[in-house]
């Protein structure tokens, strides 16, 4: 199984990003997915869920300004992020709930102020 996480960068603070993760070897369909993310000097943290049936639960950091979304047919997962905040600076991940796959790279975002 891999989830590559991609799509962060450079964006001033109010801005917006889109992140991608594209999955193989598993259907993110049929699972609980969740995007985390790691600010440095932090541990991992959560960020945002979507079950199968589509219900989507987030942090309540990010409550109101990120969106996670699933594309089946693409067999990915994304997350809009709005309104970005410094402190939304991190490496982005995506994975299942509980995280029991490899974490890979990750995708960096970081928001200047």
């Amino acid at each position: 199984v891999q989830l590559q996480a991609s799509g962060g960068g450079l964006v001033q603070a109010g801005g917006s990003l889109i992140l991608s993760c594209a999955a193989s070897g598993t259907a993110v369909s049929v699972n609980l997915m969740g995007w985390y993310r790691q600010a440095p000097g932090k541990q991992r943290e959560f960020v945002a869920r979507i079950t199968s049936g589509g219900i989507t639960n987030y942090a309540d950091s990010v409550k109101g300004r990120f969106t996670i979304s699933r594309d089946n047919a693409k067999n990915t997962v994304y997350l809009q992020m709005n309104s970005l905040k410094p402190e939304d600076t991190a490496v982005y991940y995506c994975n299942l709930i509980p995280p029991i796959y490899s974490w890979g790279q990750g995708t960096l975002v970081t928001v200047s102020s």
